[in-house]
Order: C-alpha cells, then sequence, then structure tokens
C-alpha cells in the first residue's frame, strides 16, 4: 500500500526575499527557448508513477525511451534506451554532478534506489543536447535535481504492496524555511522484491538528508545520501528454448549440485555527498561552486564448480587440483571533483561559462573461498589486484542573443579533456593502459517564437571515449573515440491547455563502437569500431485537456536506425577460429523504428480518477545483421490506475488507488542477446531473452494530514 501523511504548518511571507532558484541545474538544463528536444517532469508527475520500480520504469512513457528489467518487474536492475541508445551513450547528472560510472560509462539506478521520491524534478534532453558535466551524450542526456527548495512543512510515510512479494517503505520530511534563512530535506526508503524471475530478489534501501542556508544573494547546501542494494543476479537471461514453458527460470547458482546457490548476489554500497554554493552579485551576474564525493564499495558473488586451482594463480596443490569454490569479484572507489559556473543575464544577452573536474580511483580484485577442507588455504586470497585511474577536466561557454522579441540564438562551445590509465584486467593481467584524449563539442542554433509557436533548429557535435571493457581487446590494436553530429528541428504549439511538438533528427555517427562477434586477446568478445552509421527519425507528442473530465497525453517516434559496411563474426568450431559475413548496411541492434505512448487521464465521477498508459515497442533485433531469427518481438502493453479521494477536516485527504500493470498478461521480452557458431557442418545460433512480467498488482492508500 502507499500511504502519504502529509502536513502544511504555515510559510513564512518573506520568502521572495530569499534565493530560491537552483543555480547549479540552470547551467546544464535546457531553457524552454533553447533548440533542442526535451520533456520536463515535475514532482507532481514524478511521484504518481513512483510506486517502487526503478527510474527508467518512472521514464518510460516519455519520448523514445525503452526501459527494461532483468528480473521482469522493474525492481533491481534495469535499463534504459533513448533512441535506441543504451545507458553508456546517456549522460546522466545529480544536480548537475556526474552520476555515469566513470570506467564502464553506464548507469546503474538499482545503486541510488528511490532517488524518484527526493527528486523535484527531472530533464530529458534527446540527442547532444547542452553541454553537461560528465560522460559524452550520445543518445541523451537525464538531469535530475534534488534542490529546488520545499517552502511548506511536510511528512509523508509512502508505502508499497503488490505481486512478487513486492514492498516498499519511505518516509519523507521537509522542514519548510525556518527562521527565515534555513531548511533541511530527508528521507529513508526500503524497497524489496521477489521479482518475477526465480530467485531474483531485491533488497534495496536508501537515504537522502539535505541541509541549507539561503539568503538574498546566497545559498549553501549540504547533502549527503546513498543506497545499498542486494540482489540475486539476474543477467544471464532465460534461452529462447524456455520461453514457452518455464519463462521465470533463471541459470544463475544452477553450478552448485541439488539445489541452486542461494547467495550467487549482487551487493554495492554507494554514498554521494554534495556541497553547493550560490552567488548572486546582482540583478545580471551569479555564480556557483560545488565539490562531490561518491564513494563505492562491493562486488557479486558467485558459486564455481570443479575450478582448476591454476587458473586462479594457486599451484602449490599440483597443476591438476581442483575443487568448488566461492569468489567474489569486488570494486573498490572514490569518485570525486567539482562543478562551477558563473552566469550573466542582461537585455538580450545570457552567457554561461562553466565546467568541472573530477577524478576517479578504483580498485578491481577478486577473492576466493575454497570448499574442500583438504585444500589448506587463505581465505580472502586475492586472485588479482587491479586499480584503475580516471581524470576529467571540461570547460564549456554557452551564449544565447535574443535579435528581437521572436528570434533567438545560441552558441555552446566545450572542451574536454580524459586521461585513463589501467594496470590491467583480471583476464588480461600484462595489458595496461595510458590514455590522454581532447575533445571538442560545439553546438549551434536558434529559435523563432511568436504567439503560441515555436521553431526551433539545432546542430551538435558530441566525441567520447572508449569504456573500459573497449580498451581490453588487444595491445596491438585499441579502440578510437565515438563521434556523433547530430541536426534537430522541430515546432511546438501550446495554447490554453493543449501542446502540440514534432522533432526531426539526424544523428550520424562516425567509428561508433558495436559488437561484431570479434574476439580480443582472452577470447572474450568486444566492441569494435563502424566507420559509419547513422539514426534518423520523427518524434511526435501532444496533450490536451479535451474536458474537464478527460485529458489525453501521447507521443510517438519513427526513426531509421542503420550500420553501413561492416562485418560480423562468429565462432567455427568445426575449423577453429571464426568465420566472417560482410554487410552492407543493416538495422542497428535494439533500435525499434516505432516507439509509441498514450496515457488517457479520465475522471468518470467526483474525486475518482482513471489512468490508463499504452505502450507499443516495435521489433528491436539482438545483433547487427537484421536476422529475423535473432530479434526481440514488437510489444503492446496496457497498465491501469484507478485511485479515489476523500476529503475530511482533520485528514484533509484520503486517496486509495489500485494499479495493474501489463493488464493483458501480453508475454514479451525488453532484452536480450545472441550468438552464433559453426558445429557439426551447421550454423547455429542462440538467442537469450529478458522475459517481462504477465499481469500483475500495486495497491496503495495516501494520506494528507
Amino acid at each position: 500500500m502507499l500511504i502519504i501523511l502529509s502536513t502544511s504548518f504555515g510559510q513564512k511571507k518573506n520568502n521572495d526575499s530569499l534565493m530560491l532558484e537552483p543555480v547549479e541545474i540552470i547551467t546544464v538544463k535546457a531553457t524552454e527557448k533553447n533548440p533542442f528536444a526535451k520533456t520536463n517532469l515535475s514532482k507532481e508527475q514524478i511521484k504518481k508513477s513512483n510506486i517502487g520500480q526503478d527510474l527508467p520504469f518512472i521514464l518510460s512513457n516519455t519520448v523514445s525511451v525503452v526501459a527494461n528489467s532483468d528480473a521482469g518487474n522493474g525492481v533491481g536492475y534495469t535499463g534504459i534506451r533513448l533512441r535506441g541508445s543504451d545507458a553508456t551513450r546517456i549522460n546522466v547528472t545529480l544536480n548537475g554532478i556526474p552520476y555515469n560510472d566513470a570506467e564502464s560509462l553506464g548507469t546503474f539506478f538499482v545503486d541510488m534506489p528511490d532517488v524518484a521520491s527526493s527528486a523535484g524534478s527531472i530533464q530529458i534532453q534527446r540527442g547532444v543536447g547542452t553541454s553537461a558535466n560528465g560522460a559524452g551524450s550520445f543518445g541523451g542526456s537525464i538531469n535530475i535535481s534534488t534542490n529546488e527548495i520545499n517552502k511548506a512543512k511536510k511528512i509523508e510515510l509512502n508505502n508499497v504492496a503488490g505481486s512478487f512479494g513486492t514492498l516498499k517503505n519511505s518516509l519523507l520530511f521537509n522542514s519548510g524555511i525556518f527562521k527565515k534563512h534555513f531548511l533541511i530535506d530527508a528521507s529513508l526508503s526500503r524497497i524489496s522484491s521477489n521479482g518475477f524471475i526465480d530467485r531474483a530478489f531485491a533488497k534495496l534501501k536508501s537515504f537522502y538528508f539535505s541541509s541549507a542556508y539561503l539568503d538574498k544573494k546566497n545559498s549553501l547546501r549540504f547533502n549527503v545520501f546513498g543506497g545499498k542494494e542486494k540482489t540475486y543476479q539476474a543477467w544471464y537471461g532465460v534461452n529462447e528454448n524456455l520461453l514457452g514453458s518455464n519463462r521465470s527460470y533463471n541459470i544463475a547458482g544452477t553450478e552448485k549440485q541439488d539445489s541452486p546457490y542461494e547467495n550467487e548476489t549482487d551487493n554495492y554500497t554507494q554514498t554521494h555527498y554534495q556541497l553547493f554554493y550560490n552567488h548572486k552579485y546582482n540583478n545580471y551576474l551569479k555564480y556557483n561552486i560545488a565539490l562531490f564525493l561518491t564513494r563505492g564499495n562491493g562486488y557479486y558473488e558467485q558459486y564455481k564448480a570443479d575450478q582448476k586451482l591454476t587458473k586462479y594463480g594457486i599451484s602449490n596443490f599440483g597443476s591438476s587440483a581442483t575443487d568448488n569454490l566461492i569468489r567474489k569479484l569486488w570494486l573498490d572507489n572514490y569518485f570525486y571533483g567539482t562543478i562551477f559556473s558563473l552566469q550573466y543575464d542582461k537585455r538580450k544577452t545570457h552567457i554561461i561559462v562553466g565546467g568541472g573536474y573530477n577524478n576517479y580511483d578504483g580498485k578491481h580484485f577478486g577473492t576466493l573461498n575454497l570448499l574442500n577442507p583438504i585444500f589448506d588455504f587463505t581465505k580472502n586470497y586475492k586472485w588479482y589486484n587491479k586499480t584503475s585511474s580516471k581524470k576529467d577536466a571540461s570547460l564549456y561557454t554557452k551564449w544565447s542573443y535574443s535579435f528581437s522579441n521572436y528570434f533567438e540564438t545560441f552558441v555552446d562551445v566545450q572542451v574536454r579533456n580524459v586521461q585513463y590509465t589501467n594496470d590491467g584486467y583480471r583476464n588480461n593481467p600484462n595489458l595496461t593502459i595510458n590514455k590522454n584524449f581532447n575533445f571538442l563539442n560545439p553546438k549551434i542554433g536558434f529559435t523563432f517564437y511568436k504567439a503560441n509557436y515555436k521553431i526551433y533548429a539545432s546542430y551538435g557535435k558530441a566525441v567520447k571515449e572508449p569504456n573500459r571493457d573497449d580498451f581490453e581487446t588487444s595491445i596491438h590494436s585499441q579502440p578510437l573515440p565515438e563521434k556523433l553530429h547530430d541536426i534537430e528541428t522541430g515546432i511546438e504549439y501550446k495554447k490554453d491547455k493543449r501542446t502540440l511538438g514534432v522533432n526531426f533528427y539526424y544523428m550520424f555517427y562516425s567509428n561508433q563502437l558495436v559488437l561484431t562477434g570479434s574476439i580480443n586477446d582472452v577470447g572474450a568478445y568486444n566492441r569494435t569500431n563502424i566507420a559509419k552509421s547513422y539514426r534518423a527519425g520523427i518524434e511526435l507528442f501532444g496533450t490536451a485537456q479535451l474536458s474537464k473530465k478527460f485529458t489525453i497525453n501521447g507521443n510517438c517516434t519513427f526513426s531509421k536506425n542503420k550500420v553501413k559496411n561492416f562485418t560480423v563474426y562468429g565462432d567455427d568450431y568445426d575449423n577453429g577460429g571464426q568465420f566472417s559475413t560482410f554487410y552492407k548496411e543493416a538495422d542497428i541492434s535494439f533500435s525499434p523504428n516505432l516507439i509509441s505512448s498514450l496515457s488517457l487521464y479520465i475522471k468518470p465521477l467526483k474525486n475518482t480518477e482513471i489512468i490508463i498508459n499504452s505502450k507499443y515497442v516495435g521489433k528491436q533485433f539482438l545483433d547487427n545483421t537484421s536476422n529475423n531469427n535473432r530479434k526481440l518481438k514488437d510489444y503492446y502493453t496496457q497498465d491501469i490506475r484507478v485511485g479515489y479521494n476523500l476529503f475530511g477536516k482533520k485528514i484533509k485527504e484520503v486517496n486509495l488507488f489500485l494499479q495493474a500493470n501489463n493488464v493483458f498478461s501480453k508475454l514479451y521480452e525488453t532484452n536480450g542477446y545472441t550468438f552464433s557458431y559453426i558445429y557439426g557442418g551447421t550454423l547455429n545460433t542462440e538467442n537469450y531473452y529478458f522475459p517481462m512480467a504477465p499481469i500483475n498488482i500495486l495497491v496503495g492508500v495516501n494520506l494528507k494530514l
């Protein structure tokens, strides 16, 4: 159940004299007049979708977004794709501070469970967008803000219960502004679920604390928040042959005889420390600076049967000694740095000069526990112990100028330097990396706005470094940075309670890194630079309140996503080595040609609301061959939420709701992988999928005092 207790105790009348604007957020978000495609979500919109699922599912009905879940119900490990680009190509910031993992460039939302409860707003930019801090934006960017000023005192208690043993409990507190200058925001949260996939449980805990001082020209805020997750591994997927008979099968832990290993889990704790200072010199000039530290530590645990001990550097028991063992693969890292900006806004000119510097210090190591007592062996022996370091410095200037009451130009130039080193890999200990990259990322555009219309166009360039795994190719062959040229143009119409828009985009890539089936020096599959590839599409979106009882909100993306002139590889077990196939043009994997979403808000009776969310995603190929035998089938799903409000004096509002996800129990999959090989003179293909749950229910009660 979801219970919200909300109490407002009054508000000081002199709040208008305080500096209430979170300056650090303005520097990375696109404004209404900037020439970029974007979606803004308010706190109220976020709250309606925040029922315990991970952030990708809260965003799943926005333009060009597709979400996936390892456990099948949106709790635990989840993923997001924007215009077909995965999380390694989506820049994510928390209050302007980089969140993407520095080495993998991915975003693991499971490490900050229920961040949506503390979010005051979220902006999704599609395409290159404006310059931000951290990883390069190729598919888009997600800017999460928790630094909005909550003026009123409030207490909320949230509880959710539903299918697959899903439970959510959270407590939120906002002090409001007290003693004219101070405020405190805090929350505690706990989410648990058994998952749809066998044993794919998730145990997630999080906390958030923020304290701020405000006066007319200054604000000082300190945030500390974090998450702790324990999830049973469900990242292997389900073999295609089992989809019809056992869709929830999980191979993880089954190396242990008799019954699966009960602790085949992923365990990670992440804590964020953020300190912000904003200063307003006058009505035209202000600046901000922030310091941050992100501390991460954790491991995933595996039961491995009949392992040769020399594989782990243990030779004192003989070259043929084997044992069953438990191994833990650890990450232990610090990510710290600063962001800053100076903003000038007077008459027709708006200038932002900003940037940041961050440093990542990480350790990768593995520990072992042998299970056979005949081996006299030191527990927690490290069979590998590697370190890595990454430094990232950037500086950008954004300039917009209004030539008239209807026409504004925008110029944005970013320079970025990345230095990455590591002293080897678990499976390739002698391959050391020492790379230095310099990137120049310009953007330019214009906006014409008159009456209820806005017309815009922009060009942006982005260059991004390879990730840690990409470098594990060969001592003699290293990956090149990826480059993107992005052209966007669109028109929007807004009047009263109606909004309509269309956006056209063309994204041309040079040296995009994709999986081709080729293997590296240690036999692992690695991504390879493809000379040319592109994405071209049309995004349609709109909202209309047709009456007091009926509102409609929808979006639809039609796209073409292609790689050109590249070679795909597969293993040849008959003759050894690999075979290859050349493709002149094929579809980019996981890039559906059609994505659409439709939401209906109906108020059939007084105090009653029905929300119907529909989602359609076209077929997606598992690799870059356009082979219909290696694909995710298209799917259409519907979720329904029914809510009823009661009003009183002592208890101001009671809201009862029931939400049914996938009401038609559609059998569908949102993610997967494939590999092919020749054996016995035959080409064999194996597909693995991540199925989603059939119909599942969540219920709740909201109380406001």
